[in-house]
């Protein structure tokens, strides 16, 4: 689970303006470290099929994100694309 300071590094790094908060990139890098951690603790827990539930919802919203961001402002896209390694 992310920690506040760790969240609230991840919004410091992603936003767009100095007030931002919920923009899409700072959704997209939280869920992207989000699922990071539900992967790993999936590797140690095989049968979590509830943790397996929740990290599927979350890679389903990040998806929907990122093609709402792709349609959007496909400059952004790329250079979050790159930015969090993601294909």
């Amino acid at each position: 689970m992310l920690t506040a300071k760790k969240k609230q590094k991840i919004i410091t790094t992603y936003r767009t303006h100095a007030s931002d908060t919920g923009s899409p990139q700072v959704q997209i890098a939280i869920l992207t470290a989000e699922i990071a951690d539900l992967t790993k603790h999936l590797r140690g827990h095989k049968k979590d099929n509830s943790s397996r539930r929740g990290l599927i919802k979350k890679v389903n919203e990040r998806r929907r994100l990122l093609q709402y961001l792709e349609r959007e402002d496909e400059k952004a896209f790329t250079k979050l694309k790159t930015a969090l390694a993601l294909r």
